[in-house]
């Protein structure tokens, strides 16, 4: 028979594990402390939340001006089919600044939201406001440094104009229910990075589950939100590869299927294998 998780136990186990800091934590004591910072996210200001966001969306635009700059570099190496495997490598830097600094992540946070809404400490729709506050500072932030990249990019000659298309087109060019798909398994991933981060006690651990993951994400090619966010606005705004209307289709099916992957995949099925125990 489940049971729902005592508020005050869930406490107590968190305020316990802070001090065991030298052995592996258990699965129960990774979801007590994945539910805590659910709960502890719904408390803080919006303007906070909103900062921390904007600032994930600059810090994850290091991971593209890697990858831009390797691109430009080398264009006329080799292969346009060989090179995205070879800048995949740049693809967890801008993440590992991200998750390390404690910056706000969509993507990151899907499962730790959802989590207080499965034990039933908030609503649905609170659930939606604060993934909207996030995405919100997210995207700003992706503008803002799509903007900086390029500008500076361009007057250092550090970055082609060739080079933002080919990235944009090629973020873009599968069918849409093939990207929800892909980015169902972006999700999946970066849902899971959180609770592996959670389990790890040391910073260089940390880095290397942060770069396992997201080198992941980045050499399958699979559809991150607000990476892509980055990537395929920075073709339309200095290019004439992308449409208005394919920035669109792209953003929004990319962040449902984050969404998606991260709520379904981690914070249900982990939750869930754990009430079924009681």
């Amino acid at each position: 028979m489940s049971r729902k998780i005592n508020e005050q136990d869930v406490i107590d186990t968190y305020e316990h594990q802070e001090g065991s800091t030298n052995r592996q934590k258990s699965q129960e004591e990774i979801l007590v402390e994945q539910l805590c910072e659910g709960m502890e996210a719904y408390k803080q200001q919006n303007s906070k939340v909103f900062i921390g966001s904007v600032a994930a969306g600059l810090e994850i635009g290091f991971s593209y001006l890697l990858i831009v700059v390797l691109y430009t570099f080398l264009e006329d190496k080799f292969s346009a089919h060989t090179i995205p495997y070879l800048v995949a490598f740049a693809y967890p830097v801008g993440f590992i600044m991200v998750v390390l600094g404690r910056s706000i992540l969509f993507t990151e946070q899907t499962s730790l939201l959802a989590l207080p809404v499965l034990h039933g400490r908030r609503s649905v729709l609170q659930l939606l406001r604060l993934w909207g506050l996030v995405i919100a500072g997210n995207l700003i932030g992706g503008f803002f440094i799509a903007l900086i990249i390029c500008w500076v990019g361009f007057a250092t000659g550090i970055i082609s104009q060739y080079s933002i298309g080919e990235i944009a087109g090629h973020v873009t060019e599968a069918e849409l229910y093939v990207i929800f798909g892909s980015a169902v398994l972006a999700g999946w991933l970066m849902a899971l990075l959180s609770w592996l981060v959670t389990s790890s006690n040391e910073t260089i651990s940390r880095i290397f589950v942060i770069y396992m993951i997201t080198a992941i994400v980045g050499f399958a090619g699979f559809h991150h939100s607000i990476v892509g966010n980055i990537e395929v606005l920075a073709g339309l705004l200095f290019t004439d590869d992308i449409l208005f209307s394919t920035y669109v289709g792209f953003q929004t099916t990319a962040l449902i299927g984050n969404a998606f992957g991260g709520v379904v995949f981690v914070a249900l099925l982990k939750y869930r294998a754990f009430t079924a125990n009681y």
